[in-house]
Protein backbone atom coordinates (compact mmCIF):
# COMPACT_ATOMS: atom_id res chain seq x y z
CA UNK A 1 0.00 0.00 0.00
CA UNK A 2 1.27 3.48 -0.92
CA UNK A 3 1.06 5.99 1.95
CA UNK A 4 2.02 9.67 2.41
CA UNK A 5 3.37 11.71 5.29
CA UNK A 6 4.85 15.24 5.35
CA UNK A 7 7.95 16.33 7.28
CA UNK A 8 9.38 19.80 7.94
CA UNK A 9 12.97 19.88 9.22
CA UNK A 10 14.52 23.07 7.89
CA UNK A 11 15.43 23.84 4.28
CA UNK A 12 13.56 21.33 2.15
CA UNK A 13 16.44 20.68 -0.26
CA UNK A 14 18.38 18.51 2.18
CA UNK A 15 15.28 16.93 3.72
CA UNK A 16 14.05 15.85 0.29
CA UNK A 17 17.39 14.26 -0.57
CA UNK A 18 17.57 12.49 2.79
CA UNK A 19 14.23 10.74 2.41
CA UNK A 20 14.77 9.96 -1.27
CA UNK A 21 17.66 7.71 -0.26
CA UNK A 22 15.70 5.64 2.26
CA UNK A 23 14.55 2.14 1.40
CA UNK A 24 10.83 1.92 0.58
CA UNK A 25 10.42 5.61 -0.28
CA UNK A 26 8.75 5.97 -3.68
CA UNK A 27 9.02 9.75 -3.95
CA UNK A 28 10.05 12.81 -1.94
CA UNK A 29 8.68 16.16 -3.06
CA UNK A 30 9.54 19.64 -1.78
CA UNK A 31 6.72 22.03 -0.95
CA UNK A 32 4.88 24.10 1.63
CA UNK A 33 2.31 23.34 4.32
CA UNK A 34 0.99 24.46 7.71
CA UNK A 35 0.07 28.03 6.73
CA UNK A 36 -3.20 29.95 6.63
CA UNK A 37 -3.12 31.21 3.04
CA UNK A 38 -3.57 29.38 -0.25
CA UNK A 39 -1.16 28.73 -3.11
CA UNK A 40 2.04 29.88 -1.40
CA UNK A 41 5.12 30.70 -3.45
CA UNK A 42 8.72 30.65 -2.32
CA UNK A 43 8.73 34.45 -2.49
CA UNK A 44 5.69 34.68 -0.19
CA UNK A 45 7.05 32.17 2.28
CA UNK A 46 10.27 34.16 2.57
CA UNK A 47 8.31 37.42 2.88
CA UNK A 48 6.32 36.10 5.87
CA UNK A 49 9.18 34.29 7.62
CA UNK A 50 9.58 36.93 10.35
CA UNK A 51 5.92 37.40 11.21
CA UNK A 52 5.11 38.02 14.85
CA UNK A 53 3.03 35.37 16.69
CA UNK A 54 0.24 37.95 17.01
CA UNK A 55 -0.11 38.25 13.24
CA UNK A 56 -3.35 37.17 11.58
CA UNK A 57 -1.33 35.27 8.96
CA UNK A 58 0.27 31.89 9.70
CA UNK A 59 3.18 31.25 7.38
CA UNK A 60 3.81 27.96 5.66
CA UNK A 61 6.89 25.93 6.51
CA UNK A 62 9.19 24.34 3.96
CA UNK A 63 8.22 20.69 3.93
CA UNK A 64 8.69 17.42 2.09
CA UNK A 65 5.90 15.04 1.16
CA UNK A 66 7.21 11.50 1.48
CA UNK A 67 5.35 8.83 -0.47
CA UNK A 68 6.31 5.34 0.66
CA UNK A 69 5.45 1.68 0.16
CA UNK A 70 4.49 0.33 3.57
CA UNK A 71 5.32 -3.20 2.49
CA UNK A 72 8.98 -2.13 2.32
CA UNK A 73 9.18 0.42 5.16
CA UNK A 74 6.85 1.89 7.78
CA UNK A 75 5.88 5.17 9.37
CA UNK A 76 7.85 4.46 12.54
CA UNK A 77 11.11 4.08 10.60
CA UNK A 78 10.54 7.30 8.68
CA UNK A 79 9.45 9.29 11.73
CA UNK A 80 12.48 8.15 13.76
CA UNK A 81 14.69 9.15 10.83
CA UNK A 82 12.99 12.56 10.86
CA UNK A 83 13.80 13.12 14.55
CA UNK A 84 17.44 12.12 14.02
CA UNK A 85 17.80 14.24 10.88
CA UNK A 86 17.57 17.64 12.57
CA UNK A 87 17.43 19.50 15.89
CA UNK A 88 13.74 19.57 16.90
CA UNK A 89 14.49 21.82 19.88
CA UNK A 90 15.27 24.83 17.68
CA UNK A 91 12.32 27.19 17.26
CA UNK A 92 11.79 28.67 13.80
CA UNK A 93 15.25 27.74 12.57
CA UNK A 94 17.67 25.00 11.66
CA UNK A 95 21.32 25.96 11.91
CA UNK A 96 21.94 29.20 10.02
CA UNK A 97 18.53 29.06 8.33
CA UNK A 98 16.27 31.31 10.41
CA UNK A 99 12.58 32.06 10.09
CA UNK A 100 9.20 30.45 10.72
CA UNK A 101 9.42 28.81 7.29
CA UNK A 102 12.15 26.54 8.74
CA UNK A 103 10.12 25.37 11.73
CA UNK A 104 9.99 21.67 12.57
CA UNK A 105 6.83 19.70 11.94
CA UNK A 106 5.19 16.34 11.28
CA UNK A 107 1.98 16.47 9.27
CA UNK A 108 0.30 13.08 9.48
CA UNK A 109 -2.26 11.54 7.16
CA UNK A 110 -3.74 8.88 9.46
CA UNK A 111 -4.27 8.13 13.16
CA UNK A 112 -1.46 5.56 13.27
CA UNK A 113 1.09 8.13 12.12
CA UNK A 114 -0.18 10.59 14.74
CA UNK A 115 0.21 7.99 17.50
CA UNK A 116 3.73 7.05 16.40
CA UNK A 117 4.75 10.71 16.07
CA UNK A 118 3.66 11.53 19.61
CA UNK A 119 5.12 8.37 21.15
CA UNK A 120 8.49 8.78 19.43
CA UNK A 121 8.53 12.46 20.37
CA UNK A 122 8.32 11.49 24.05
CA UNK A 123 11.08 8.89 23.65
CA UNK A 124 13.32 11.27 21.75
CA UNK A 125 12.71 14.05 24.28
CA UNK A 126 14.16 11.80 26.99
CA UNK A 127 17.18 10.97 24.84
CA UNK A 128 17.77 14.64 24.02
CA UNK A 129 17.46 15.67 27.68
CA UNK A 130 20.17 13.16 28.59
CA UNK A 131 22.49 15.01 26.20
CA UNK A 132 21.60 18.45 27.51
CA UNK A 133 19.13 19.53 24.84
CA UNK A 134 15.95 21.47 25.65
CA UNK A 135 12.29 20.97 24.85
CA UNK A 136 11.13 19.68 21.47
CA UNK A 137 9.14 22.38 19.62
CA UNK A 138 8.03 20.28 16.65
CA UNK A 139 4.45 20.75 15.46
CA UNK A 140 2.48 17.50 15.13
CA UNK A 141 -0.66 18.20 13.12
CA UNK A 142 -2.92 16.57 10.55
CA UNK A 143 -2.05 17.40 6.96
CA UNK A 144 -4.64 19.82 5.58
CA UNK A 145 -3.06 20.58 2.24
CA UNK A 146 0.39 20.25 0.73
CA UNK A 147 1.46 22.72 -1.95
CA UNK A 148 4.22 21.58 -4.29
CA UNK A 149 7.20 23.95 -4.51
CA UNK A 150 8.40 25.49 -7.75
CA UNK A 151 10.13 23.12 -10.19
CA UNK A 152 13.58 24.56 -9.56
CA UNK A 153 13.35 23.45 -5.92
CA UNK A 154 12.69 19.82 -6.85
CA UNK A 155 15.87 17.69 -6.76
CA UNK A 156 17.74 20.91 -6.04
CA UNK A 157 20.88 19.28 -4.67
CA UNK A 158 21.19 17.01 -7.68
CA UNK A 159 20.97 20.06 -9.97
CA UNK A 160 23.67 21.98 -8.07
CA UNK A 161 26.83 19.86 -7.95
CA UNK A 162 28.97 22.34 -5.98
CA UNK A 163 26.71 22.71 -2.97
CA UNK A 164 26.50 21.14 0.46
CA UNK A 165 24.15 19.00 2.52
CA UNK A 166 22.69 20.72 5.61
CA UNK A 167 23.93 19.09 8.80
CA UNK A 168 21.47 19.91 11.57
CA UNK A 169 21.44 16.53 13.33
CA UNK A 170 22.06 16.45 17.08
CA UNK A 171 23.82 13.10 16.85
CA UNK A 172 21.28 11.66 19.29
CA UNK A 173 19.86 8.39 18.00
CA UNK A 174 17.20 5.91 18.96
CA UNK A 175 19.01 2.85 20.34
CA UNK A 176 18.03 -0.79 20.04
CA UNK A 177 20.34 -2.11 22.73
CA UNK A 178 18.92 -3.60 25.91
CA UNK A 179 19.98 -2.34 29.35
CA UNK A 180 22.27 -5.38 29.70
CA UNK A 181 24.21 -4.49 26.58
CA UNK A 182 27.19 -2.21 26.74
CA UNK A 183 26.86 1.12 24.98
CA UNK A 184 28.95 1.34 21.83
CA UNK A 185 32.25 3.16 22.21
CA UNK A 186 31.92 6.63 20.72
CA UNK A 187 34.44 7.40 18.01
CA UNK A 188 36.75 10.23 19.03
CA UNK A 189 38.90 12.26 16.64
CA UNK A 190 41.87 13.99 18.28
CA UNK A 191 44.43 16.38 16.73
CA UNK A 192 47.51 14.68 15.29
CA UNK A 193 49.71 17.73 15.78
CA UNK A 194 51.21 19.76 12.97
CA UNK A 195 49.31 20.36 9.76
CA UNK A 196 46.44 18.07 8.75
CA UNK A 197 43.17 18.03 6.83
CA UNK A 198 39.84 17.08 8.41
CA UNK A 199 36.82 16.42 6.19
CA UNK A 200 33.51 16.65 8.06
CA UNK A 201 31.05 14.17 6.57
CA UNK A 202 27.38 13.46 7.26
CA UNK A 203 26.22 10.76 9.63
CA UNK A 204 23.68 9.72 6.99
CA UNK A 205 23.70 10.01 3.23
CA UNK A 206 25.20 13.13 1.63
CA UNK A 207 25.70 13.20 -2.13
CA UNK A 208 28.30 15.98 -1.91
CA UNK A 209 30.28 14.00 0.67
CA UNK A 210 30.28 10.96 -1.60
CA UNK A 211 31.31 13.08 -4.58
CA UNK A 212 34.17 14.68 -2.66
CA UNK A 213 35.29 11.24 -1.49
CA UNK A 214 35.18 9.91 -5.04
CA UNK A 215 36.81 12.91 -6.74
CA UNK A 216 39.36 13.97 -4.12
CA UNK A 217 39.78 12.03 -0.86
CA UNK A 218 40.05 8.54 -2.35
CA UNK A 219 42.76 9.68 -4.77
CA UNK A 220 44.76 11.82 -2.36
CA UNK A 221 48.28 10.52 -1.53
CA UNK A 222 49.83 13.67 -0.09
CA UNK A 223 52.08 13.85 2.95
CA UNK A 224 49.57 15.75 5.11
CA UNK A 225 47.09 13.47 6.84
CA UNK A 226 43.52 13.63 5.49
CA UNK A 227 40.79 12.14 7.71
CA UNK A 228 37.06 11.95 7.04
CA UNK A 229 35.02 12.08 10.27
CA UNK A 230 31.70 13.30 11.69
CA UNK A 231 31.47 16.61 13.53
CA UNK A 232 30.36 14.90 16.75
CA UNK A 233 33.62 12.93 16.94
CA UNK A 234 35.90 15.99 17.17
CA UNK A 235 37.63 16.53 20.51
CA UNK A 236 40.27 19.08 21.57
CA UNK A 237 40.08 21.04 18.31
CA UNK A 238 39.62 24.81 18.09
CA UNK A 239 37.15 25.28 15.23
CA UNK A 240 35.76 28.69 14.27
CA UNK A 241 33.63 27.51 11.34
CA UNK A 242 30.07 26.50 12.20
CA UNK A 243 29.71 22.85 11.20
CA UNK A 244 26.19 23.21 9.82
CA UNK A 245 26.86 21.54 6.47
CA UNK A 246 28.70 18.64 4.88
CA UNK A 247 31.20 18.26 3.55
CA UNK A 248 33.19 20.89 5.41
CA UNK A 249 36.93 20.73 4.75
CA UNK A 250 39.05 21.98 7.64
CA UNK A 251 42.74 22.80 7.31
CA UNK A 252 44.20 22.36 10.78
CA UNK A 253 47.53 23.18 12.42
CA UNK A 254 48.20 21.87 15.95
CA UNK A 255 44.49 21.36 16.51
CA UNK A 256 43.52 24.89 15.46
CA UNK A 257 41.58 25.72 12.31
CA UNK A 258 43.64 27.81 9.90
CA UNK A 259 41.17 27.87 7.00
CA UNK A 260 38.10 26.01 5.83
CA UNK A 261 35.71 25.45 2.97
CA UNK A 262 32.01 24.66 3.38
CA UNK A 263 30.58 22.48 0.61
CA UNK A 264 31.94 20.40 -2.21
CA UNK A 265 35.33 21.29 -3.67
CA UNK A 266 36.55 19.88 -6.94
CA UNK A 267 40.15 18.72 -7.20
CA UNK A 268 41.36 22.01 -8.69
CA UNK A 269 39.92 24.11 -5.84
CA UNK A 270 41.05 21.63 -3.20
CA UNK A 271 44.67 21.55 -4.33
CA UNK A 272 44.89 25.32 -4.72
CA UNK A 273 43.60 25.73 -1.15
CA UNK A 274 45.96 23.00 0.02
CA UNK A 275 48.82 24.79 -1.75
CA UNK A 276 48.08 27.95 0.21
CA UNK A 277 47.90 25.97 3.46
CA UNK A 278 50.90 23.68 2.97
CA UNK A 279 53.28 25.79 0.90
CA UNK A 280 52.25 29.35 1.80
CA UNK A 281 50.89 31.80 -0.74
CA UNK A 282 54.14 33.79 -0.83
CA UNK A 283 56.41 30.78 -1.29
CA UNK A 284 58.38 29.98 -4.43
CA UNK A 285 56.65 26.60 -4.62
CA UNK A 286 53.18 28.21 -4.66
CA UNK A 287 54.26 30.75 -7.26
CA UNK A 288 55.47 27.97 -9.54
CA UNK A 289 52.48 25.73 -8.95
CA UNK A 290 49.67 28.26 -9.35
CA UNK A 291 51.16 31.33 -11.03
CA UNK A 292 53.17 29.40 -13.65
CA UNK A 293 56.39 30.70 -12.14
CA UNK A 294 59.86 29.26 -12.71
CA UNK A 295 62.56 28.17 -10.26
CA UNK A 296 65.81 30.03 -10.39
CA UNK A 297 68.54 28.15 -12.29
CA UNK A 298 70.52 25.79 -10.06
CA UNK A 299 68.22 26.59 -7.15
CA UNK A 300 68.64 24.96 -3.74
CA UNK A 301 65.97 22.30 -4.35
CA UNK A 302 67.51 21.45 -7.71
CA UNK A 303 70.86 20.91 -6.02
CA UNK A 304 69.22 18.48 -3.59
CA UNK A 305 67.26 16.57 -6.24
CA UNK A 306 69.76 16.35 -9.11
CA UNK A 307 71.66 13.42 -7.61
CA UNK A 308 69.17 11.56 -5.42
CA UNK A 309 69.33 7.78 -5.06
CA UNK A 310 67.07 5.56 -7.15
CA UNK A 311 63.40 6.51 -6.71
CA UNK A 312 60.52 8.65 -7.92
CA UNK A 313 59.50 12.29 -7.81
CA UNK A 314 55.93 12.98 -6.71
CA UNK A 315 53.56 15.93 -6.80
CA UNK A 316 54.23 17.98 -3.66
CA UNK A 317 50.49 18.34 -3.03
CA UNK A 318 48.69 15.23 -4.32
CA UNK A 319 51.52 12.72 -3.76
CA UNK A 320 51.01 11.33 -7.27
CA UNK A 321 54.10 9.84 -8.96
CA UNK A 322 55.21 12.16 -11.79
CA UNK A 323 58.80 11.29 -12.74
CA UNK A 324 61.30 8.46 -12.25
CA UNK A 325 65.04 8.79 -11.61
CA UNK A 326 65.54 6.17 -14.34
CA UNK A 327 64.40 8.81 -16.84
CA UNK A 328 66.43 11.66 -15.29
CA UNK A 329 69.48 13.11 -17.02
CA UNK A 330 71.78 16.09 -16.55
CA UNK A 331 70.93 18.65 -19.20
CA UNK A 332 73.28 21.28 -17.79
CA UNK A 333 70.44 23.83 -17.79
CA UNK A 334 70.04 24.16 -14.02
CA UNK A 335 66.57 22.55 -13.99
CA UNK A 336 65.60 18.92 -13.44
CA UNK A 337 65.40 17.11 -16.77
CA UNK A 338 63.64 13.86 -17.68
CA UNK A 339 63.10 11.98 -20.92
CA UNK A 340 59.50 11.21 -20.02
CA UNK A 341 56.83 11.57 -17.34
CA UNK A 342 55.14 8.68 -15.54
CA UNK A 343 52.30 7.20 -17.57
CA UNK A 344 49.04 9.18 -17.44
CA UNK A 345 50.39 11.56 -14.78
CA UNK A 346 50.65 14.82 -16.73
CA UNK A 347 48.80 16.97 -19.25
CA UNK A 348 50.53 18.93 -22.00
CA UNK A 349 49.18 22.28 -23.20
CA UNK A 350 50.43 24.81 -25.75
CA UNK A 351 51.83 27.90 -23.98
CA UNK A 352 52.24 31.11 -26.04
CA UNK A 353 53.08 33.48 -23.19
CA UNK A 354 56.05 35.88 -23.38
CA UNK A 355 56.06 35.77 -27.18
CA UNK A 356 57.19 32.12 -27.24
CA UNK A 357 55.51 28.91 -28.35
CA UNK A 358 56.18 26.19 -25.81
CA UNK A 359 54.43 23.12 -24.41
CA UNK A 360 53.48 23.43 -20.74
CA UNK A 361 53.48 20.35 -18.49
CA UNK A 362 50.70 20.19 -15.86
CA UNK A 363 50.12 17.62 -13.12
CA UNK A 364 46.97 15.75 -14.13
CA UNK A 365 45.59 15.21 -10.64
CA UNK A 366 46.33 18.50 -8.87
CA UNK A 367 46.45 20.78 -11.90
CA UNK A 368 49.68 22.46 -10.78
CA UNK A 369 52.24 23.85 -13.22
CA UNK A 370 55.35 21.67 -13.45
CA UNK A 371 57.42 23.15 -16.28
CA UNK A 372 57.75 22.64 -20.04
CA UNK A 373 58.72 19.92 -22.49
CA UNK A 374 61.08 20.53 -25.41
CA UNK A 375 62.13 18.41 -28.40
CA UNK A 376 65.74 17.18 -28.53
CA UNK A 377 67.90 16.82 -31.62
CA UNK A 378 68.12 13.04 -31.13
CA UNK A 379 64.34 12.66 -31.41
CA UNK A 380 63.76 12.34 -27.69
CA UNK A 381 62.13 14.99 -25.51
CA UNK A 382 63.34 16.95 -22.50
CA UNK A 383 60.93 17.57 -19.67
CA UNK A 384 62.29 20.70 -17.97
CA UNK A 385 60.74 20.54 -14.50
CA UNK A 386 60.72 22.88 -11.48
CA UNK A 387 62.14 21.11 -8.43
CA UNK A 388 60.23 23.16 -5.83
CA UNK A 389 56.87 21.53 -6.69
CA UNK A 390 58.19 17.99 -6.23
CA UNK A 391 58.98 15.61 -3.38
CA UNK A 392 61.31 12.62 -3.64
CA UNK A 393 60.60 9.07 -2.49
CA UNK A 394 63.35 6.40 -2.55
CA UNK A 395 62.25 3.33 -4.49
CA UNK A 396 62.58 1.17 -1.38
CA UNK A 397 59.91 3.30 0.36
CA UNK A 398 57.31 3.26 -2.43
CA UNK A 399 54.10 1.67 -1.15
Amino acid sequence: MIVEIVFAAGCFWGVEKHFEELNGVVKAESGYTGGSYEDPSYKQVLKYRKLKPSSNVVNHTEAVKVTFDNSKTDAATLIKSFWELHDPTQLNRQGNDRGNNYRSGIFYTNAKQEKIAKETKALYQDLLAQKGYGKIVTEIKPLIKFYSAESYHQDYLAKNPHGYCPNHATGVKFTKSSPSQKSPIKEVTLPLGGKEIIVITAEGYCQYCEKFEQDVSSKYKGTLSLRTVTANSLKNFTIKTELFATPTILFIEDGVEVMSRVGYMDAKDFYKTLGNFKLGKNSESYNVAFNEGTDGRFCKQYAIFKNTPDGVFVDKLSGEVLFDTRERFNSGTGWLSFYKAADDSTIEKVDTRFGMKRVEVIAKKSGIHLGHVFPKANGKRRFCINATVLDFIPRSEIK
